[in-house]
């Protein structure tokens, strides 16, 4: 597969696509605003000719109680979480339809199936992402599109460790232990699921939402 990766931390981004070898290219990209979706996608229309899979990824956390929680910093979650992903679908969606159909993964989470103290924002914008998920594939399943969401739980990455330090009198450590798994996810796990869902094997998978979790959302653990 020929990736484009897309993110505004252009260091880690050139890494990234280093990493990957000449499979993988990388373009500043900012999913808040739509001109930067336009740019992405006619850059990776110019240089690919199509554009087969799209996997909304970005995203950010905020922790506190909605009592204390300033709207700044839930319009800046929603921007980036919910609105991203409505962007993502709206400029890739034609070139996919054109091209005679195509797969968009959404990256929802855990918390956008159940609530979480101290994650007003966060929940939003993923229950956000989880409705929208589930109308786009309405609208774009008859011409061709699958779209479908991915739901992790306490992944090991710089966002998931930065939310579980904000959190006061809770031992996260023991919390993660406690689930079925008996620990946080890793990227990779996440990562081998939207390759997944964005391959012909999963042609048959559409409007489905899938629980990379370790276990969490099963239930009580006693």
């Amino acid at each position: 597969a020929q990736v484009v990766l897309g993110d505004i931390r252009d260091d880690l981004g050139k890494e990234v696509a280093e990493a990957l070898g000449g499979s993988a290219s990388y373009v500043h990209h900012d999913v808040r605003e739509e001109e930067s979706w336009r740019n992405f996608v006619a850059g990776a229309l110019a240089q690919h000719g199509r554009i087969d899979a799209l996997v909304n990824n970005a995203g950010i956390i905020h922790v506190s109680t909605i009592v204390e929680t300033r709207i700044e910093d839930l319009l800046a979650v929603l921007q980036t979480n919910l609105v991203g992903v409505f962007l993502g679908m709206k400029q890739t969606a034609p070139a996919m339809i054109a091209a005679g159909g195509g797969s968009i993964v959404n990256i929802s989470s855990s918390q956008g199936l159940e609530g979480a103290p101290q994650l007003g924002c966060y929940v939003a914008s993923k229950f956000g992402v989880t409705g929208i998920t589930q109308t786009a594939a309405l609208e774009l399943g008859p011409q061709g599109v699958r779209v479908n969401s991915i739901h992790p739980a306490g992944i090991d990455t710089p966002m998931g460790d930065g939310s579980a330090s904000g959190f006061e009198d809770v031992d996260t450590e023991a919390f993660f232990a406690a689930t079925p798994a008996g620990r946080m996810g890793s990227a990779e796990e996440i990562g081998s699921m939207a390759a997944y869902l964005a391959s012909d094997e999963a042609a048959y998978i559409h409007g489905a939402q899938f629980n990379v979790d370790g276990g969490q959302l099963a239930g009580m653990s006693y």
